[in-house]
């Protein structure tokens, strides 16, 4: 089998670079580049085993988020003015190395990631999403995995059965576990009471949260909600039946949020890396360091 696409959350490693690396690592302008070299030195560590990459990026917040869920993202800080410079320097110098960018205005890099990933197992093909953004757990098929840093230059991969032990369910209710249990990094607070543990057994017993909603008594009558809620599950005791039925409306919301989009686009044709030319920009940033590893693995072939 050919090997996969590795496509790369953008965002999660200028973030994830920027705090993990000095920032004395400065470019011509004397500015960092500690966000920029961080994020082309964890795409080069999949180099030798992957067939291409797509480098996504996106709107810092969708818009339709937010109006479901006014408080989503709200708790982030503004982004700091030195990773803000090299966000921007971002999409031409992995431009240079030859690797597809794709951006959205209207969507976040994880729904561009998505959109990539499902075109490429539609076309037989395999993918790597290479982000910390669990929300992917959901893009999981046998097909597509996300790559997981390791320490030293390593990476795993988590599948269908790695979904499974971490979250205990299926990637498809990803989504549905994700509005029950919340998702602190998004600013989601999921359902009063009702922790991972939980949430993830009422899925396995019920599947969807809309059926769990039903179960509880969501769309029942007042004078029968009780006996809806009694009756639902093992699992379903009166003050989980009650916090679902409460929640109802929010906890559909908060699903619509964690359920990822798909936009058109167009498989990337195979270009590989080009060293040279990511070498080149990376001289004219400063990263001096850089442009000589990319240099170095051109002359090894």
């Amino acid at each position: 089998m050919p090997a996969p696409l590795l496509i790369a959350d953008v965002p999660w490693l200028l973030y994830r670079s920027y705090f993990a690396l000095p920032k004395s690592i400065v470019g011509t302008t004397g500015q960092p580049v500690n966000a920029l070299l961080g994020t082309v030195n964890a795409i080069l560590t999949f180099y030798d085993d992957v067939d291409d990459v797509v480098a996504c990026m996106g709107a810092e917040q969708a818009d339709y988020r937010v109006q479901l869920y006014p408080p989503y993202h709200a708790h982030r800080d503004p982004m700091p003015p030195e990773l803000r410079a090299q966000w921007e320097q971002a999409p031409a110098l992995l431009q240079s190395l030859g690797w597809t960018y794709a951006t959205s205005e209207d969507l976040e890099a994880d729904d561009v990631m998505f959109s990539y990933a499902q075109v490429e197992e539609e076309r037989g093909g395999t993918a790597l999403l290479l982000t910390g953004d669990r929300d992917l757990y959901g893009a999981v098929t046998e097909q597509v995995a996300v790559a997981e840093l390791l320490k030293g230059g390593a990476h795993g991969e988590i599948g269908p059965n790695e979904v499974r032990e971490r979250y205990g369910v299926e990637p498809e209710q990803v989504a549905d576990f994700i509005a029950l249990r919340g998702d602190p990094s998004d600013g989601l607070p999921g359902a009063p009471g009702i922790g991972a543990k939980t949430a993830a057994e009422l899925l396995r017993e019920h599947g969807t949260l809309e059926a769990l909603l039903s179960a509880a008594g969501a769309d029942a009558s007042d004078e029968d909600t009780d006996a809806a809620a009694v009756t639902a599950s093992k699992l379903m005791r009166p003050r989980i039946a009650a916090a679902l039925r409460e929640n109802a409306e929010l906890l559909r919301k908060f699903k619509q949020i964690a359920t990822l989009q798909q936009i058109d686009v167009e498989p990337p044709g195979k270009r590989g890396t080009d060293l040279a030319g990511g070498a080149r920009m990376a001289d004219g940033l400063g990263m001096s360091r850089l442009a000589r590893r990319l240099e170095a693995m051109q002359d090894a072939g």
